[in-house]
């Protein structure tokens, strides 16, 4: 039995991000990861799924390449050439999160983890030996979530006709036609990938609009410019009579008042993910669950049982990498000793990559409404911004919603090119508690995207420039 100060059981962006700071902060650190080290962020979502956005996007814009001089030919791609690099860069990323283990002399041990008593972690290796390690201050639970399928609408994952993002990121080719059951970030994000890549795309959702939790104005604009791309979409929509066999699927999909019948060779189910809190020893340890299903914690981290903590997607929403990144970091620093600002859960952006991005953070206007509070509302699109204009990348808009009385920022909604950067402006905003003045009163550069956030704060309080 090998001895540590504490045992993170994943090796996921949570699990790895907490084992970096614990050994940084002096605390001997094992983490038991039966993958490759990066977990799904880097093996099997963020990472491999940006990859091929990346492509998608070089696609796309190839095809427009004469509009700015440069003749390129005809556009052809190889799914499976994008996948490969996908895969590459995957796996250079998961080396990346092995060297800082040797780097702060982390222990990475190999196998799958179950807690086996006060303090004690049994390891099955992958050779199939047993083998217990004990940790003196805590054991950290990270063991993430995973694809589900919908089994109770017919949909049962078979990883040939209908499957998971996972093996979407491993096909050697884009199917002819493709449904995906989901319009969140995962089907939204896909649903650009294949549709670049030749793929006839049909894109479904139960809930009334795409990408449901963010603004209903953000909403509109990513399923207008997905249908001027050519994908359908289909929301409000409720699927029955499906029928798979090994070369394609059937289903009837009720949406708008109108019946249609749908065959595609795959089926993208992008529904969600279930936290992985089977086979730990959770119960048996008096770890409880929340009625959902995730490992119920407090604002340190702790679950109900002395000793073992738990962070990351098993912990609960949002299920997002860098909210679990940023709680390994508090936790590692209350495990320590040392003083920290505690998470900040109002203060998470959500990121979506498809094109056009979106990204958010705060409050949506809906629900600014629910909440009946005293808003001002401030837009500014791209198509007025000089910059955007150079680069052709005009759709979409920055959205600020402010307090009416002191200008406190309630929400900030960006679709658009380069979002998922933009945003952090308002986080950091948020974050420090500065008001639209304070957005206003910072020069930014011109020409540049940035300008539109700015333009934006600038209109919520009535004295926007540029349009």
């Amino acid at each position: 039995m090998a001895s540590f100060d504490v045992i993170f059981l994943g090796g996921g962006p949570a699990g790895y991000v907490g084992a970096i700071r614990c050994a940084q902060l002096g605390l001997s650190t094992a983490v038991v990861e039966r993958e490759g080290l990066g977990g799904t962020c880097v093996l099997w979502g963020c990472i491999p799924a940006k990859a091929l956005l990346e492509s998608a996007f070089i696609a796309n814009r190839s095809r427009h390449a004469s509009d700015f001089g440069v003749n390129v030919g005809e556009v052809k791609t190889d799914y499976s050439v994008a996948m490969k690099r996908s895969r590459a860069v995957s796996i250079q990323n998961s080396k990346g999160v092995e060297f800082l283990f040797k780097k702060n002399k982390i222990t990475w041990i190999k196998g799958t983890a179950t807690l086996a008593g006060k303090n004690v972690v049994a390891v099955k290796t992958p050779d199939g030996k047993e083998e217990k390690h004990d940790a003196k201050k805590a054991v950290v639970v990270a063991t993430g979530s995973r694809v589900r399928g919908l089994p109770q609408i017919g949909l049962e994952l078979n990883k040939t006709t209908i499957i998971s993002s996972d093996e979407a990121l491993v096909l050697e080719k884009a199917p002819k036609s493709l449904v995906i059951v989901g319009a969140g970030a995962v089907g939204c994000e896909f649903a650009d990938v294949f549709n670049a890549f030749g793929s006839q795309v049909t894109l479904i959702d139960v809930m009334p609009a795409v990408l449901p939790l963010e603004d209903a104005d953000v909403s509109k604009e990513v399923e207008r410019a997905f249908k001027k791309r050519g994908i359908t979409v289909m929301t409000g929509a409720k699927i029955s009579n499906v029928k798979a066999t090994k070369t394609s699927v059937s289903m009837s999909v009720d949406s708008g008042g109108e019946k249609k019948d749908l065959t595609a060779d795959v089926v993208l189910v992008a529904a969600g993910r279930a936290p992985n809190v089977e086979n730990i020893g959770l119960e048996q340890a008096g770890v409880q669950l929340t009625d959902r299903g995730f490992v119920k914690i407090n604002e340190r981290m702790e679950t109900t049982a002395k000793g073992i903590y738990a962070i990351g997607d098993v912990a609960g929403p949002p299920m997002l990498a860098h909210k679990g990144e940023h709680e390994g970091i508090v936790f590692a620093e209350i495990l320590a000793g040392k003083s920290t600002h505690g998470m900040d859960y109002a203060n998470i952006p959500n990121a979506t990559y498809c094109h056009p991005e979106v990204a958010s953070i705060g409050l949506t206007e809906q629900q600014c409404k629910d909440k009946k509070l005293d808003y001002k509302v401030g837009k500014f699109p791209f198509s007025a911004s000089g910059r955007a204009r150079t680069s052709g990348e005009t759709e979409g808009f920055v959205k600020i919603i402010r307090d009416a009385k002191y200008g406190e920022i309630l929400g900030a909604h960006i679709v658009g090119a380069h979002a998922t950067e933009l945003i952090h402006e308002v986080v950091v905003a948020r974050t420090n508690e500065y008001t639209v003045e304070e957005i206003v009163l910072a020069i930014h550069a011109h020409p540049t995207l940035s300008e539109s956030v700015a333009e934006a704060a600038l209109d919520s309080l009535g004295k926007m420039i540029s349009a």
